[in-house]
């Protein structure tokens, strides 16, 4: 990055459908680049008292240069980063503080390349447009139902420590699970175990 003049993404956005894998795609990325890793669940940061939300999202922020190299992960970001100016109630008010806390934040790390943020999310279309620009989250990632290889892959991981009789044929499995994502395989193994 150095070389060519430019700095490196600070943002990833995980989105697709519930299952498909995007909390343990960031912890995956956090081991294999020996990265500290902060989770932090969208809604856990709301609170009812003024100021306590934007306080943890700094709070956030302030261990993770402490501790850096490191990766900051929200889970549910759409409910931290929704679109402003969409609620009519009073905790709308809340979440655009929050937001605008976040933004500050992200800008903020322009000084410390060893953090970096991931977001994932169910609904894109429910965060806000600054969130998305580049500078913030810097790549956008669908993270969608894998193909019948990953299946398999799957299956095998959750039906390592089963007995399995001889007529279970998982690469059949496979075959007949396709739209499934991981929880959905995780699900499926469990409930046959039962």
């Amino acid at each position: 990055f150095t070389k060519m003049g430019i700095r490196p993404p600070r943002g990833l956005l995980l989105y697709g459908p519930p299952g498909t894998g995007k909390t343990l795609l960031a912890k995956a990325v956090a081991k294999e680049s020996e990265a500290n890793f902060i989770q932090v669940k969208g809604p856990s940061l709301l609170s009812m008292w003024v100021g306590e939300s934007e306080k943890g999202v700094r709070k956030i922020f302030e261990r993770a240069r402490q501790v850096s190299p490191c990766i900051i992960f929200f889970d549910e970001i759409d409910s931290l980063a929704g679109k402003r100016g969409m609620g009519h109630d009073g905790g709308s008010k809340v979440t655009e503080h929050v937001l605008n806390q976040l933004l500050a934040e992200m800008d903020g790390i322009e000084d410390n390349a060893d953090v970096v943020i991931i977001g994932a999310t169910n609904r894109p279309d429910m965060l806000d447009a600054a969130i998305l620009r580049p500078g913030r989250f810097d790549r956008i990632l669908l993270v969608g139902p894998t193909d019948k290889k990953g299946r398999l892959e799957i299956l095998k991981i959750h039906t390592k420590n089963m007995p399995l009789g001889k007529d279970v044929d998982i690469a059949e499995l496979a075959e007949k699970t396709e739209g499934y994502v991981g929880s959905d395989i995780e699900g499926l193994c469990r409930e046959a175990a039962m």
